[in-house]
């Protein structure tokens, strides 16, 4: 039977589901933070990037989906967030993005897709502007690339129980397990601020993008979603119907097989995909 949890209920009082063990996890320490990671399986890899405030166990019911479909999955706690420090210095997504970077180095991985949520969709892209050689594909997943791109904040339930779950994982988790109100502030001022990317920025991307968003988003608004479609070439545009910001966790199945399809479109040698891009964006429009 199909698992849904819409109003995050489940999610609030349990979590997602654990994640599996690990074949290889640890620290890697870069520029000022250890940087928390895991490996599971075998095959392309793809890294999971969580939203913020999160950390990677937000990923459990994408995990055991991606292994199935034969693909390596990373994980890695963004810095600050679940088991990775932080040092004093404002956030930046173009820090952590490099963060990303020291971990596919740590593991010896030349390059990867990437499937990033919210502040973790943001640095996904720009490690596809900033480092290309690296990235194989990113799955844009509810984030804006520029201030204009986010409505304006309305507290609800789902909202507020997935806040709690936060709090209450990040007591757990990290090391500093008393300073969850600092960590706040400073992760909202980075969302308040960045990132500030211009459609010029955008049309340098030139690996596979998909810019997905949920009928229901309460954070991006969906011109935006689409500007970022327009702007990035040859980017799709993927609705999620009956879904909000957190898709991943309330119809796991729908987000999980909007990803894997774009994965495996992304596995295509390059000149066919180019023949077959316009196909693929009108079939992936309105997954339901």
């Amino acid at each position: 039977m199909e698992f849904d949890d819409d109003d995050l209920i489940h999610f609030e009082a349990h979590g997602a589901a654990p994640l599996p063990p690990a074949a290889v996890d640890g620290h890697v320490a870069h520029d000022g933070a250890r940087i928390w990671y895991a490996s599971y399986g075998a095959g392309p890899p793809v890294i999971l990037l969580h939203g913020g405030l999160g950390n990677s166990g937000n990923w459990g019911y994408q995990v055991p989906a991606l292994l199935r479909s034969g693909r390596r999955v990373v994980l890695i706690d963004s810095r600050g967030h679940g088991r990775s420090s932080r040092d004093d210095r404002p956030y930046t997504y173009e820090l952590m993005a490099s963060d990303v970077l020291a971990v596919m180095d740590e593991l010896h991985l030349d390059k990867a897709a990437i499937v990033g949520w919210s502040d973790g969709a943001c640095i996904a892209l720009i490690l596809a502007m900033t480092a290309p050689s690296r990235v194989e594909g990113v799955f844009f997943f509810a984030c804006n690339m520029d201030p204009s791109g986010t409505r304006e904040f309305v507290p609800t339930p789902v909202i507020d129980r997935c806040f709690s779950r936060h709090a209450r994982d990040y007591a757990a988790l990290s090391a500093t397990p008393d300073d969850f109100n600092p960590f706040v502030e400073a992760v909202s001022l980075v969302m308040r601020t960045e990132p500030n990317y211009q459609a010029a920025d955008l049309g340098l991307i030139r690996v596979p993008v998909a810019i997905v968003l949920g009928e229901h988003d309460e954070f991006i608004k969906p011109d935006h979603a689409e500007y970022l479609a327009r702007s990035i070439p040859n980017a799709e545009m993927i609705y999620l119907k009956g879904v909000s910001h957190f898709a991943p966790l309330q119809r796991p199945a729908e987000f999980n097989a909007a990803v894997v399809s774009f994965l495996d479109g992304v596995a295509i040698p390059a000149k066919v995909r180019g023949g077959f891009a316009s196909g693929i964006a009108q079939k992936q429009k309105d997954i339901s």
